[in-house]
Order: C-alpha cells, then structure tokens, then sequence
C-alpha cells in the first residue's frame, strides 16, 4: 500500500503554481539528461516520449531549420518565374483551361508581370526587382520553380505543404522533426514559433500542431512584443532556493502521479513543461533579447528601418535560437497576407519590402557563423497564384487567383544545392512541367537532408505505421541535395 500523500497534486497546483503554470504548455520538453536514444521505427503506446538528442538514420547534413512561412500564396511569375509569354500575351485572352477558385471575380486574360526580371550572380539565377537583397545571395540558395501540391485552397495548401495530408489534425512538419531528432538544449523548447504583431496566420494553431503525435512535440508560440513569453518571473518572495524547493517538491509529486498513468502522454508533457519553465527564466529571456547584438547585425537585417523591423528582429531571433540548439522556428506572418486577389500592384511590393531584406541577412548571417552548412532556412507559402487576371476592375485592383499546380519556393543550407535552380512550370507559370516537385517528395527530401528516411520515420497509430510522407510514391529529389 501506498503512503498517504501530504496533499493532493492538484491542490498543490493551485496554491503554489505563482505564473508558471502559465507555461505549462502541452509543447515543451522533457529534459533530465544528454544520452542519445535511438529513433525507432514505430512506437507503441506504451513507449516513452522525450525530446533528448536522437540518432540519424544516416548521415545528414541539417541540425536545425528555419521556416520562414509566407501565408497566403506568394505569386511565383512576380517574383521567381520569369515568363515572356505573359507579357507578349498580357491583356489577351488565355489560349488553354484554366481552374478557379473564385469563379466570381474571374478573368479569362492574361496579367502580364508588372515587375523586371534580370539575372543575377555567379549562377545566373533570374529574380523579379521586388527582391533585391535576395538578389545578392542567390549563390547560396536553392529556388524550386515546379512546386505542386494539387489541391484547390488555402486550408488544403496548408496542410499539404505543412504536415503531408490536405485534411487538418495532423502534425507539422516541426512536429516529426522534433519526434524524430530530440533537442539539442535543455533549456528551451525543441520547437518556437515567432509571430506577427497583427496575430497568427490563418487557420492559427494548425501551423504548429503536433497533431496526434505526443503534445511534447507541439510548437511553443512566442509573442510578437515584448514580454515574449509570459510569467517567467516568479514573485521575489519566492525567487532562488525557495522556488527550487517547491518545484523539487512539484516534481516528485507530479512523477508519482505520471506513474499511476504511465499511457498519459499529455501528462507526461505538462511535468515536463515544469521543468523546462525553470530553465526559461534565465535562458528564454536571454534569447529572445536582441539589445545586445552588435549594431551592424542590427543594421545588416534591418533592424533601423520601420518598415523592416519587425521582421528583421524575428530574424535575428530565430538565429539566436537555432544557435542555442532550438531545432525548428518558425517564422510567421499574419491572416494570409499574400494572398492578393486583388492590389497585387501596391500590395505585393509592401510584402516584400518588409521580408526581403531580413530574410536575405538571415542567409549571409548564418553563412558567417557557419551555422548555413547545418540549418536549413526555407521560404515559401502554400501555394501560389494564376497568370490570369482576377478581379478585373480597373489596374489598382488586379489582383490573381489560387495555383497549386506550379508554383515556387527557395530553401538554403542544411545540405542543399546552392546557387541552383530546380524544375519548370509551362510558359505561362500556370504548371509544374520538368522536374515536378510533389509537397510529399519535398517532406522526403527535407528529412533526408537531417539523415531521416522518410520510410522510417514513423509512429504507430490505430494500428498502423503513420509518416509525414503520406503516398507510396514519395521520393527524395536527389537533385535538390549538394
């Protein structure tokens, strides 16, 4: 028979939580010890989650990965696609089929590119003038030109692009790469999430879900202002040894209560989050504040400029916490902000004003640290849009509809090719034609490049091996890979 306890854990909660229950999350880590485990093939329910360093599959280049998620669907032919026959054609009617998603603002001719195109370092890549600091560094990155994911809207695009399925609930690419690889620190979370000052990107949550993996592997949402992260401050009253002692006190209490419910996983998340809220007082401060970075750091993203500034400094975050051994962060945008249907003429320029720049530093910033050879920093929405003109009603307001038939995307470091650019779309930028690259053989390259095989990474659910992947006929683009 068990000893009586003292109190019951959840009347200790109550009376002795002072702002870290704040923090208990179902995202963050369970962090007592360094030994790496091995990933297994599939797991059980009975198996034991936790997010210390795993092994590879096999060798891979990437540690760590930097999303920078454009919502809303950046216009490939305005920006990375260069097509002369939307310009010789522009104002004419389109000569093939063409799928709308909003038959009631829909246009049958052809919206030739507003914006010049020229190449641009050793490799010759071609970009649109809207990018020119990404102009700069083309040398270091790799641009998909046939993105194709199929599906006919924003929420379906997301999930395609962003867990493998075109269904929601399941878990996000952030999620498998923490399930599959642990962390790298004991004192953040394993996956961050930076959001904008205007809120979360549509269909918020499901950026960063874990989905039906363990909540362990849920991404931890950082506030855009300061203070990022709330409640870590305990009452001065309790601060030091005193606060060490309860939570000492919290955690035996809480691991008799784990051991009572050992299939528990959610609960197995919310002790660990305890722990890791500890850490955090001293360590999530420390990199998340940019005031120390030196002032041509600052300057070099963007940092002095108000239209950059927000950006930029999520930028520099991010590689704060890529340095600090995080293994994914996000970068988001709010609503769908590249979604322009309509004012593409004004609006897509001040899309790109705001990102181009921080983006572009994050790339040479890395490359100096050299921290570029071990982390992936990908760039790209859910989709992109059609070389039709949509929303006909005068030149102000042309704006395009939905592509996700051929679209692009541009990914550096971590082991892929720099200074490349891979696949087509037709002459119109309307379909991936050479070299297609499906959203599931993306998945399959990206975990190769971590020394994951897509094959293998699995969890057991509902009695099945379930992957990121999702089709039999996924495979790594060997081409995309240095």
């Amino acid at each position: 028979m068990k000893p009586a306890r003292l109190c019951s854990r959840r009347h200790f909660l109550q009376a002795n939580s002072f702002g870290l229950g704040g923090l208990a999350l179902a995202t963050l880590l369970k962090q007592d010890g360094l030994l790496a485990a091995p990933v297994k093939p599939a797991l059980g329910a009975d198996a034991q989650f936790d997010l210390l360093p795993k092994e590879q599959h096999f060798p891979g280049k990437a540690k760590a990965m930097i999303s920078l998620f454009m919502m809303g669907g950046p216009s490939q032919m305005d920006l990375f696609d260069p097509k002369p026959m939307l310009t010789k054609y522009d104002g004419q009617n389109f000569p093939g089929e063409i799928k709308y998603d909003n038959l009631a603002q829909a246009s049958s001719k052809v919206f030739g590119s507003p914006w010049k195109f020229s190449k641009h370092g050793e490799c010759g890549m071609e970009l649109s003038e809207l990018l020119p600091h990404l102009s700069k560094v083309v040398d270091d990155i790799c641009l998909i030109r046939s993105m194709s994911s199929g599906v006919s809207n924003h929420a379906q695009g997301l999930y395609a692009i962003n867990s493998g399925r075109i269904t929601g609930g399941n878990p996000a690419l952030g999620s498998w790469l923490t399930y599959g690889l642990g962390s790298e620190t004991a004192e953040l979370p394993a996956y961050m999430v930076l959001s904008h000052p205007g809120g979360l990107p549509t269909f918020q949550g499901e950026h960063f879900t874990n989905g039906w993996l363990p909540a362990l592997y849920q991404g931890t949402v950082v506030r855009a202002t300061e203070p990022r992260i709330l409640n870590l401050d305990p009452p001065a009253a309790l601060a030091g040894d005193g606060q060490r002692r309860q939570l000492d006190l919290l955690r035996s209490l809480n691991e008799e209560h784990a051991s009572d419910h050992p299939a528990e996983h959610d609960l197995r998340a919310r002790i660990a989050s305890y722990e890791l809220a500890a850490h955090m007082q001293t360590a999530a401060k420390e990199a998340l504040d940019i005031s120390n970075e030196p002032e041509s750091v600052k300057k070099l993203y963007g940092v002095d400029n108000p239209e950059t500034r927000d950006y930029a400094t999520r930028c520099i975050i991010a590689r704060r916490l890529v340095e600090r051994g995080v293994r994914y962060v996000q970068v988001l945008n709010a609503g769908q902000s590249w979604d322009q249907h309509g004012s593409l003429i004004s609006a897509l320029p001040k899309n790109c004003a705001a990102t181009d720049q921080p983006s572009a530093a994050l790339i040479t910033d890395l490359k100096q640290r050299g921290l570029l050879e071990s982390t992936v920093v990908h760039w790209g929405g859910e989709m992109g849009r059609l070389p039709v003109l949509q929303n006909d009603a005068g030149r102000d307001k042309w704006g395009r509809d939905h592509n996700t038939y051929g679209f692009s995307q541009w990914v550096a470091g971590g082991g892929f090719k720099a200074g490349y650019v891979h696949g087509e779309t037709d002459e119109w930028s309307h379909k991936a034609v050479i070299d297609e690259v499906k959203h599931y053989d993306w998945h399959a390259t990206l975990l190769h490049a971590f020394g994951l095989d897509h094959t293998k990474l699995t969890y057991k659910r509902n009695g099945l091996a379930a992957t990121l992947t999702n089709d039999p006929g996924a495979k790594v683009v060997t081409k995309l890979l240095a």
